[in-house]
């Protein structure tokens, strides 16, 4: 899902998908419901610990993942079969931000928008096109387990003389930008339990430009290499 670009753009603007563009907040509830509807509230509570042990492990959200390791526990549970019809055939696109797609068609007249994310090889490819996000970037995706560590692959696939960078984590701002500097501009939109953490918010130093919501971005334009209101 990724597209080879040798052209220098003045600008790209590289876009995170969870909780920046998608109300994953909103997905993971609706999963917590339809667990403890299916499995009971025990088996449902034993789903999210593996989660979060897979999460540890791998350094991202594996919800497929976790699943599997889950039946390794109850084999000859049927209703897994509901939770993985749940996960694959989500409703994503009902789970975008307000004018998410406006923001990436918006940013275009200055560079490519590019999907920049971290993420398993299924699920997360699955919920970008299901979203609407994978037409809406003209296929611009890269997906990476660690995407700080891949910026010479990015820098390689989009070369720019700038980036803007938008995420609603701080700690993903602020480790590119130690690698980038001047290069990037990072944007912080405050949404989802991440971007209200008061640990997180006191570890780690302010974006480039901190928004409310992504739709912000439309009161923006893209001048001199800063991020300006209009």
């Amino acid at each position: 899902m990724t597209t080879q670009n040798y052209t220098v753009n003045q600008v790209v603007f590289l876009f995170d998908v969870d909780n920046t563009l998608l109300d994953n907040d909103r997905i993971t509830a609706d999963l917590k419901r339809h667990l403890e509807r299916e499995v009971g509230s025990e088996r449902a509570q034993r789903y999210w610990t593996i989660f979060e042990n897979l999460r540890s492990e791998l350094g991202y959200a594996d919800y497929l993942g976790a699943l599997q390791r889950y039946r390794i526990e109850h084999p000859r549970d049927p209703r897994l079969l509901t939770v993985s019809n749940f996960l694959i055939n989500y409703p994503f696109a009902n789970r975008l931000f307000p004018n998410s797609l406006d923001v990436v068609e918006y940013v275009k007249q200055w560079g490519p928008a590019v999907i920049l994310s971290d993420g398993d090889v299924v699920f997360q490819p699955r919920k970008i096109e299901r979203s609407g996000l994978f037409d809406a970037v003209d296929s611009n995706v890269l997906i990476y387990v660690h995407k700080e560590h891949e910026l010479d692959d990015v820098e390689q696939r989009y070369p720019a003389e700038h980036y803007v960078l938008v995420d609603d984590k701080l700690r993903i701002l602020t480790a590119i930008k130690k690698i980038w500097g001047l290069r990037v501009t990072t944007v912080f939109p405050k949404q989802g339990h991440y971007a209200h953490d008061p640990q997180t918010l006191a570890n780690y130093p302010p974006a480039d430009v901190s928004i409310e919501r992504i739709g912000d971005l439309l009161s923006c334009e893209w001048r001199h290499k800063k991020i300006a209101v209009k």
